[in-house]
């Protein structure tokens, strides 16, 4: 049995400071698969610009052909959707910043999320065309965002959301929360927690 094609996407500025590389790197120990992977910090996403936003509109939303310069301006994110829909598992490492993702996770999943390619409208609303894949977002935080201060999050919700629109089946986070509040524990035993859910989904999805 062959294993299931597996894409790391990964932002991780701070590098081996890193909490978020961490968790990373035990699903890299766990998993042992040969997976793809896309660096967010080498191979940054496009944003839509007004050449790319007028191509996509046309392509995907009214059915027109695309000219050589408006398919050369949806170059980047086309490659990254393809990408994605190769992958059967896709793994997110991510910190939160200002309680959200930042601009180049944000960017990526913009790219991605392209009308007729990851998602559709039918009668019933939207629908997301991706059904059967898994998710994992890997993250850490300074702050535990939960209780009253749950409203606060807008990355680790916002990443499963946004995996779940394009259809995946399985959004799982392992979040290591707080670990800039002494009061929580040492930031060992909050990443360690997080690790064992790294771990419980590899378990879970590759039998290890």
């Amino acid at each position: 049995m062959s294993e299931p094609k597996t894409l790391i996407v990964s932002y991780l500025p701070r590098g081996g400071r890193s909490h978020t590389r961490a968790l990373l790197e035990t699903f890299r120990s766990a998993a042992g698969v040969a997976a793809e992977e896309l660096d967010l910090l080498v191979d940054r996403p496009p944003v839509f610009l007004p050449d790319s936003l007028d191509a996509y509109v046309a392509r995907n939303y009214l059915g027109q052909a695309l000219t050589p310069a408006q398919a050369k301006a949806m170059a980047g994110m086309d490659r990254l959707t393809a990408q994605l829909k190769r992958a059967e598992i896709v793994v997110l490492a991510t910190p939160m910043h200002n309680f959200s993702l930042p601009a180049p996770v944000k960017a990526w999943f913009d790219s991605v999320i392209l009308k007729g390619e990851t998602w559709d409208m039918g009668p019933d609303g939207f629908k997301g065309l991706m059904p059967g894949r898994k998710a994992l977002v890997l993250m850490a935080s300074g702050g535990r965002y939960e209780g009253p201060m749950a409203g606060w999050d807008h990355a680790m919700s916002l990443a499963k959301q946004l995996f779940g629109f394009m259809g995946f089946s399985d959004v799982r986070g392992a979040w290591a929360s707080g670990v800039n509040n002494p009061a929580l524990g040492s930031p060992e035993s909050i990443v360690g927690a997080a690790q064992d859910e790294v771990r419980k989904a590899v378990r879970d999805w590759y039998g290890r």
